[in-house]
């Protein structure tokens, strides 16, 4: 399960997305995001490269690169880390598992690897701007996150 921040990051980089530098306050109203928490989100994604800010009178939020270079799956490890579901699975944070002993035979392993490898295959295609193209697509993967955890 994604955490919220992970969520209000989306959808502040969904609202950035459609253009004219909002600002936080504007963010915060239009996606029903705390002002405070948005804020530090923002810092995030700024520091990450995907907004930057506009100081003045006419100032405000914006990305930094194109709304179809980001994907969610870029969004969702910077704010909640390794989206694999297991230490051993994660491509920028593996890690043995302390219970395993041979990662090549361990059936909970494998059948994970199985949920990993869908849930890449999605967040790491559908992008914001696609999102915002076709909101079915949001439907889809996250009907599809859901099937998997169930499954």
């Amino acid at each position: 399960m994604i955490s919220q921040k992970a969520r209000y990051a989306l959808r502040a980089l969904l609202a950035l997305a459609e253009g004219n530098s909002p600002t936080i306050g504007e963010i915060a109203e239009g996606q029903n995001i705390p002002r405070k928490f948005l804020e530090q989100i923002l810092l995030d994604l700024k520091y990450q490269g995907l907004v930057a800010s506009r100081r003045g009178r006419s100032g405000g939020y914006e990305l930094r690169m194109p709304a179809d270079q980001i994907t969610f799956g870029r969004v969702l490890r910077i704010i909640d880390g390794p989206i694999a579901p297991l230490p051993c699975l994660s491509r920028t944070a593996y890690r043995p598992c302390n219970d395993c002993k041979d990662e090549k035979t361990c059936e909970i392993r494998r059948v994970f690897a199985q949920v990993a490898d869908s849930m890449r295959d999605v967040l790491d295609k559908v992008t914001i701007a696609e999102a915002l193209r076709q909101p079915e697509l949001v439907e889809a993967a996250d009907r599809h996150l859901v099937e998997q955890a169930n499954a």
